[in-house]
């Protein structure tokens, strides 16, 4: 054992230093690499730069070059707008437009016209959806024999012009009609979902303040009747409210300058009803249900 061991550590050395002399060669071939990849890298960059240089100074090359570039940026547009026409054509719906409830105020009459600007500032709602109701007023208006004001003051109180409007008890739409209690009326325009269109609503309860102010004998009775207050001594002042912005909406349509900021003058209501102040949707909460159904059955 004693005469091996030199020869053992003859032969570490021997695979040390071959270790060393791998490594050295590996370490200098990655080297030698990596200068390669820099010069050659280096000496590509140079040998673009040079093209283009000798390109850009012939004229034809240039133009090929600019035409070869405008290309490609048109094939990238076209490209995107394919897509976007893509989406376009998927949520298109031509049909749309006969579904909006909307015109243009400039077809309206003088006193119409005027009566849409009024209304849009005051209720800060869209002309052209405001000219479309203001034009079935006035068709509605000729076929019942309702002023079309008076429509379109009822709205203004009951809703202020939003089609969506919902009262606690339930009253639905422009002119608040109680849907589940004139469920019958709406039968004619598909069902009780036409509560929510603003042309069917408008029609619908324009039906039944002419019935009520029939019934009641006269303007303010039918009011009354159409607040759902008729078996009440007293309608919180509802009917003053519609009154009076009737009356403004036909000063605005004889042309008279009337601030969109007047305030409706009401009576004040007795000490057992509703404020007469109240706003449409309060003044839709102090309905008596029952009383709404009783107007209905003994209709």
């Amino acid at each position: 054992m004693t005469a091996n061991h030199p020869l053992r550590h003859r032969v570490s050395q021997m695979t040390q230093s071959v270790a060393r002399s791998v490594s050295v060669f590996f370490r200098d071939v990655g080297q030698g690499l990596l200068d390669i990849s820099h010069n050659g890298l280096a000496l590509l960059g140079l040998l673009v730069l040079g093209a283009a240089l000798f390109g850009l100074g012939r004229p034809q090359w240039r133009e090929q070059l600019e035409q070869q570039a405008l290309g490609w940026l048109l094939q990238r547009q076209e490209a995107r707008l394919s897509q976007d026409e893509s989406l376009v054509a998927a949520l298109a719906d031509p049909e749309a437009i006969r579904r909006a409830t909307a015109a243009d105020p400039r077809e309206l009459g003088k006193e119409q016209a005027a009566i849409v600007q009024w209304i849009s500032r005051r209720y800060r709602v869209a002309p052209e959806p405001v000219a479309r109701l203001v034009q079935e007023a006035w068709d509605v208006g000729q076929r019942t024999g309702l002023d079309p004001t008076l429509l379109l003051a009822v709205i203004a109180v009951e809703s202020s012009f939003n089609p969506f409007a919902q009262s606690p008890v339930g009253a639905q739409g422009l002119m608040q009609v109680m849907t589940r209690v004139h469920d019958d009326k709406y039968e004619a325009f598909g069902g009780t979902h036409a509560a929510f269109d603003p042309v069917s609503n408008l029609r619908v309860g324009a039906q039944i303040l002419h019935e009520y102010i029939q019934r009641a004998g006269s303007l303010e009775g039918g009011l009354k009747w159409y607040v759902g207050a008729a078996n009440l001594p007293d309608d919180g002042g509802y009917a003053a409210k519609v009154l009076a912005e009737r009356n403004h909406l036909r000063q605005v349509a004889q042309g008279r300058a009337v601030p969109v900021t007047v305030p409706l003058l009401v009576r004040t209501s007795s000490p057992t009803t509703a404020p007469a102040a109240a706003s449409a949707p309060e003044a839709k909460a102090t309905r008596q249900p029952d009383a709404d159904t009783r107007v209905a059955q003994a209709s």
